[in-house]
C-alpha cells in the first residue's frame, strides 16, 4: 500500500472513531435534562429547577447569578430539584444556568439553560408612620445595624432541607399582593416592599408556611415581634408585626403549626401580618414560592 492510500485509510479511520465519539457524547448529554418552571420570569419570582439524568450519578450541582443553587434528590433517584430566587431588583437580561452531574467512574455531564429575566414595573405607595421609624434616633442605629447584619448572615446560610413539600400561606385571608411596591414613608423613599401583607385584626393565629427550624423569635426594630423560619436549602420565611409568640428560637415546626399571633408591633400603620421569603438571599414574592411548590403538595401529606 503506497503512502497516499495509507494516509487516506488512517484519515478515514480517525473520522469514523471521532464520529462514534461525538455520537456517544451526544447520546450521553441527551440523558441530562434541565427544566425550569415558574409563574413568570420577572424580578421577585421563584423558579423551580428540575434536573433529570438517566445515568449513574453521584452528585448534581447548578449555578446561576454567580451563586450555587442548592439541590435535593427527589423520590425518583434520577431527579433533582432546586429553587432559584430572582431578586426583586434583578436587572432584565439573559442569565445562564449551568448544571454539572458527576458520575461514578465517568466524566461529568454538563448542560446550560438560559434564564430570561424580563422587566417588571412595581407601583409606589405612600405611608405615614411614626417619625422615629423613618429617621431613627442615633441611639437606635447600633441596634438597627446589628439586626440587619444578623439577618443578612442568616439568609446567606444554607442548611439541609427541612420542608418536605409544598408551602402554604400563614394566614387564611387573601394577601394584598403588594410585593415589590416602592415605599415612601413620610415623603422619604425606602427599599422595595420585600414581602406580602395580610390585612387582619389583631389576634388571629399565624401558621408556619412550611416545616423548618425557628431561627429568630424576638422583637426587631422595624418588623416588631418577628419569627424567622429556616426551611433549609437557603429558603427562609420571616413573619412580622406579631402581637406575641407561640414558639422560641431553636424550636422545630411543621407546616401549619402556630408560631404567633397577628399584631401591630414595629413600623406599621395598623394590625396586619407581613410575610417575607428569601431564597438563597434573594428577596422574592412568597406567593410565587407557593405556586412553584404546589406540585410537591401530595408528597408532603
Amino acid at each position: 500500500m503506497n503512502d497516499a492510500r495509507l494516509n487516506l485509510v488512517v484519515a478515514l479511520t480517525v473520522m469514523v472513531l471521532a464520529a462514534w465519539g461525538l455520537a456517544g457524547s451526544a447520546q450521553e448529554a441527551s440523558s441530562l435534562q434541565a427544566s425550569v418552571f415558574d409563574r413568570t420570569t420577572q424580578p421577585g419570582e421563584v423558579a423551580r429547577l428540575d434536573l433529570t439524568c438517566a445515568c449513574d450519578a453521584v452528585r448534581a450541582t447548578a449555578t446561576v447569578f454567580v451563586s450555587d443553587v442548592p439541590l435535593f434528590r427527589g423520590p425518583d433517584a434520577t431527579v433533582w430539584h432546586g429553587l432559584i430566587g430572582i431578586d426583586v431588583e434583578t436587572a432584565p437580561g439573559m442569565y445562564p444556568i449551568r448544571v454539572v452531574v458527576d458520575r461514578m467512574g465517568q466524566p461529568p455531564l454538563t448542560t446550560t439553560r438560559e434564564l430570561h429575566v424580563v422587566a417588571k414595573q412595581f407601583p409606589t405607595r405612600r405611608l405615614r408612620v411614626a417619625s422615629h421609624f423613618v429617621n431613627p434616633p442615633a441611639s437606635a442605629m447600633k441596634r438597627i445595624q446589628g439586626e440587619a447584619q444578623r439577618l443578612q448572615t442568616l439568609f446567606a446560610t444554607v442548611t439541609p432541607r427541612l420542608w418536605p413539600g409544598s408551602v402554604q400561606a400563614p394566614l387564611a385571608v387573601p394577601a394584598t399582593g403588594n410585593f415589590g411596591t416602592r415605599s415612601v414613608f413620610n415623603g422619604q423613599p425606602r427599599s422595595p416592599h420585600a414581602g406580602v401583607d395580610f390585612r387582619s385584626r389583631a389576634g388571629p393565629p399565624v401558621a408556619a408556611p412550611g416545616a423548618g427550624s425557628v431561627a429568630v423569635a424576638e422583637p426587631l426594630f422595624f418588623t416588631g415581634n418577628t419569627v424567622v423560619i429556616d426551611h433549609g436549602l437557603g429558603v427562609y420565611s420571616l413573619l412580622a408585626h406579631l402581637s406575641r409568640f407561640a414558639v422560641e428560637a431553636g424550636d422545630s415546626v411543621q407546616r401549619g403549626q402556630i408560631v404567633g399571633f397577628v399584631g401591630a408591633t414595629g413600623r406599621v400603620t395598623g394590625p396586619h401580618l407581613h410575610w417575607a421569603v428569601r431564597v438563597n438571599g434573594a428577596r422574592v414574592d412568597p406567593l410565587s414560592l407557593i405556586a412553584v411548590t404546589e406540585e410537591w403538595k401530595e408528597r408532603s401529606e
